[in-house]
């Protein structure tokens, strides 16, 4: 791929996001954030992903190779490690089975209040703790943490990498 077809890739990249994301004034806000256009469709593991229209006229659909999970706090992070955690393990045993990297985003959390147990749940922090490094060493879970005025640019910054990424090794 050449530096200018590299480039009309890039700037074609169309944010997908997973139609069981509700159509909140947030959702759109954060959608905005991301300065991309965006197509609703059924994502099979995480919230957010990429599609580019390759030099070929060929679209790429990028969500088996990278998604994005989103939890709006560390609360609903403890929901997904606790009560429903065979549905959420299904999702990324799934993701890695196809070689799919999962980035898990926290909204309006922090190491700090993990450890302290600052946070909406009866989940002890050691479990947390255990759970957060077990997803991370198992599935290789991407984590972080961020604000939600900030997640919008976080997903777009981190699937135009990604997806600059892979280009480039498309030789």
């Amino acid at each position: 791929m050449t530096p200018f077809e590299l480039k009309a890739a890039l700037e074609s990249m169309t944010l997908l996001v997973d139609t069981r994301e509700q159509p909140t004034e947030r959702l759109q806000r954060r959608i905005d954030d991301t300065g991309l256009p965006h197509i609703r469709q059924k994502l099979d593991y995480g919230d957010y992903s990429c599609q580019c229209l390759l030099p070929d006229g060929k679209q790429l659909d990028f969500s088996s190779k990278v998604v994005i999970e989103r939890k709006m706090d560390i609360g609903e992070l403890c929901t997904c490690f606790g009560r429903a955690r065979a549905r959420f393990e299904q999702e990324f045993e799934r993701a890695r089975a196809d070689g799919c990297r999962v980035y898990l985003l926290v909204e309006n959390g922090n190491w700090e209040k993990v450890y302290t147990g600052k946070y909406r749940s009866q989940m002890k922090p050691k479990a947390l703790i255990a759970s957060i490094n077990a997803f991370r060493a198992r599935y290789g879970m991407q984590f972080d943490f961020c604000r939600d005025a900030t997640t919008g640019q976080l997903i777009r910054d981190i699937l135009y990498r990604e997806l600059k990424n892979y280009l480039e090794g498309c030789e």
